[in-house]
């Protein structure tokens, strides 16, 4: 169906008459009979009876007409939804519990007007996160950029926008569960249970080298049954804890009494980058780039350890 005739039609069941229909459209009043005529001719029906105080819908035109608004709406939609500044920008973060959708969240209430689709790639590292941004299956995502900008794609573009702060995190009974604070010294003596993280990933990579420049113990032995039983068995436990970012949100019973202790002097920072496609036309990509910069501050003077392939 020709929707420059379909819209034709409602200008003029709105105007009721052909020439303020074609004042409207910015073209002939020829023009709208012709395609008037052509959507008549192709419905087999009459849509208008003209009379002396101008164009009249028939009975089929009046059932035509809020389908012919429901097409227009429908049209709307569809160019809306891949038109750049349109269509709503697509966002991995990973995971909805960490500071990746914390602070894009952040940005949608600094912006309520900029629609976002926020999509979670649970299985996806930075190279399979990168992939699918450069495949354009997603705007923009959140990760760890291990590798120089050489390696790569080219199109691909990265900027460093969360330092993500470490916690402790421990059941009651545990020996550091009163501290206000831990240095990265103390917890080489406890055991950080990190289950089902996988060898090769960039977050394996991060804490490989965090264990290693600290003498920590991380144990990522046996299966991961979710958060809710990896905080139960902590909870419950006085030897077992694991390390969690300071904007990650978890939830539990006010029963477990779970304490979070910020690891500080100096503060393991887990460097997360956006990485988007540079030739991305979506105007909201700068929008977000620069409100995530902008709140990317390091407090004066506090000392932070960073892996190797994020010093400067």
């Amino acid at each position: 169906m020709d929707l420059d005739a379909v819209r034709t039609f409602v200008a003029a069941a709105d105007a009721g008459q052909f020439q303020d229909a074609a004042a409207a459209l910015s073209i002939t009043q020829q023009a709208v009979s012709k395609r008037i005529a052509a959507l008549e001719k192709d419905l087999e029906v009459r849509l208008f009876t003209r009379t002396a105080r101008g164009a009249q819908l028939t009975v089929d035109g009046q059932a035509f007409l809020p389908h012919a608004r429901e097409l227009l709406r429908v049209e709307a939609r569809a160019d809306a939804s891949v038109r750049p500044g349109r269509r709503a920008l697509r966002v991995d973060v990973h995971s909805r519990r960490t500071a990746p959708a914390v602070l894009l969240q952040d940005f949608h209430r600094a912006y309520p007007r900029i629609e976002l689709d926020v999509v979670t790639l649970l299985d996806a590292d930075v190279h399979a996160a990168t992939a699918a941004v450069e495949a354009g299956t997603i705007d923009a995502t959140f990760h760890a950029v291990t590798v120089a900008p050489p390696q790569l794609p080219a199109a691909i573009r990265t900027a460093r926008v969360i330092d993500e702060h470490h916690e402790f995190l421990v059941g009651p009974s545990h020996a550091l569960a009163n501290e206000r604070t831990v240095t990265p010294a103390q917890l080489a003596d406890h055991r950080i249970w990190m289950p089902g993280m996988a060898a090769g990933t960039e977050w394996a990579l991060y804490y490989d080298e965090l264990a290693a420049a600290f003498g920590l113990t991380i144990d990522r032995v046996g299966p991961h049954f979710g958060n809710e039983v990896l905080l139960a068995e902590i909870a419950d436990s006085a030897q077992l804890a694991t390390l969690a970012g300071e904007r990650t949100r978890y939830l539990w019973p006010d029963s477990y009494d779970l304490r979070r202790v910020p690891v500080r002097d100096p503060a393991p920072v887990y460097p997360i980058s956006l990485i988007w496609r540079d030739d991305n036309p979506h105007p909201a990509l700068g929008k977000l780039r620069d409100h995530l910069t902008s709140r990317r501050v390091s407090a004066p003077g506090e000392q932070v350890w960073l892996p190797s392939w994020a010093r400067p």
